[in-house]
């Protein structure tokens, strides 16, 4: 892999992107498309090695609104191509997703939504009764009463898919080095002080996961954002995981796995988890094991696919925890777009969906710096109205 690595960074640049990433590396992909001279800043010792490998990174359609679904369309052509049109394996894996619910009140739910998404010409997701479900998938648990399920839907390699963007781009980047300060001079972007010196530049974009905030807090801005801790149990080696398997969702309480190296991911989407300030690293919490794997646990993986009750049963299985932040808005959407400070742009707080969301949205981004687009119908403009809603981040 051809990666572009600077000691430091230059002294002028037309873009600065802070941030190595997932979003970062979306960012200055696009932004080689649009012949943008760029420079990527990274605070850490190498690219894409905080919040991205952390991530699930699983990728689907099965959404509740039209506008992400066509977002995240594009996100999914992109992937789908890369390794055909810029030789770069990303480990996908068109494995679907299968959502089940065990609550009679899911059923009529997960029936409204595969209307809605049929609707919007998402014809290939399909309804299944819980024998349906078992029929096609043995492991599933009898207390599954119906499931939804797309094969489309999938997953792929997080840390490859940003490495290979950045690849692609050609876009030189400074690791180790934390931007101290963006420098504004009369309500414009002047340039960013670094701890490896100084850029000049009049267009900067914050695209640094969890710490964006604490970035843009330099230049003298409060984001509304906030970081809240989301933990991966991994099961390295776990012979009864079948690898063929979908995505697992228990739609009830969040529960989800998918197969992974040879064993797989466990996660749980806590609602409880506080917000917590940016860190590096993450602390884990070692008690995520027995709410995931104890079958008496009311989160338990167990109430979807009684299998797992062998990790609980058997001691001698290796597991290890990790742990990243997600980046959230009061309405789950990212920021993307201006500030009030002009030159300052903003490529931030995907709620849990970076990975999936970040292609199409830094495009939409290029865009607008570009001027390509208008920036009054950028409905994901920082300075919209936030209207809370529940979104899944699975």
């Amino acid at each position: 892999m051809d990666l572009r690595e600077l000691d430091e960074p230059p002294r002028s640049a037309d873009l600065v992107i802070i941030g190595a990433g997932v979003v970062g590396a979306a960012t200055a992909f696009h932004a080689a498309r649009a012949g943008l001279d760029c420079i990527l800043l990274e605070r850490r010792p190498l690219p894409a090695t905080l919040t991205t490998p952390r991530a699930t990174g699983g990728f689907r359609l099965q959404f509740d609104n039209r506008e992400e679904m066509e977002l995240v369309s594009e996100s999914v052509e992109l992937f789908l191509g890369f390794n055909s049109t810029h030789g770069h394996d990303i480990g996908i894996r068109q494995q679907g997703y299968l959502w089940c619910t065990m609550d009679e009140a899911g059923i009529p739910r997960q029936q409204g939504l595969v209307e809605m998404q049929h609707g919007w010409g998402l014809t290939d997701v399909e309804l299944l009764t819980g024998d349906e479900t078992r029929a096609r998938f043995p492991w599933v648990g009898e207390r599954v009463l119906q499931a939804r399920f797309r094969q489309g839907d999938g997953f792929l390699d997080p840390r490859a898919l940003a490495l290979g963007m950045l690849s692609v781009s050609r876009t030189p980047f400074v690791a180790g080095c934390e931007v101290s300060e963006v420098v504004v001079d009369s309500g414009c972007v002047r340039g960013v002080r670094t701890n490896k010196g100084e850029v000049a530049c009049e267009q900067v974009v914050i695209a640094a996961g969890p710490f964006s905030g604490t970035v843009a807090a330099t230049a003298g801005l409060e984001l509304p954002l906030y970081t809240v801790r989301r933990q991966k149990l991994i099961f390295a080696n776990a012979p009864f995981v079948p690898q063929d398997s979908p995505m697992v969702i228990d739609e009830e309480t969040g529960a989800h796995w998918r197969p992974a190296l040879d064993g797989a991911f466990l996660l749980h989407t806590d609602a409880d988890e506080p917000a917590s300030p940016a860190a590096d690293p993450v602390p884990v919490d070692h008690g995520l094991h027995r709410r995931l794997i104890d079958p008496d646990s009311p989160v338990s993986i167990c109430r979807v696919t009684p299998f797992w009750e062998r990790a609980w049963t058997d001691g001698s299985l290796e597991w290890d925890i990790v742990a990243g932040q997600y980046t959230m808005t009061p309405d789950h959407r990212p920021l993307i777009g201006p500030t009030d400070i002009e030159g300052l742009w903003l490529n931030c707080g995907y709620s849990g969906h970076g990975v999936m969301g970040s292609p199409a949205c830094s495009r939409v981004l290029i865009d607008l710096i570009c001027g390509q687009s208008p920036l009054d119908g950028n409905q994901l403009a920082p300075d919209r109205e936030f209207i809370e809603r529940e979104i899944s981040s699975i």
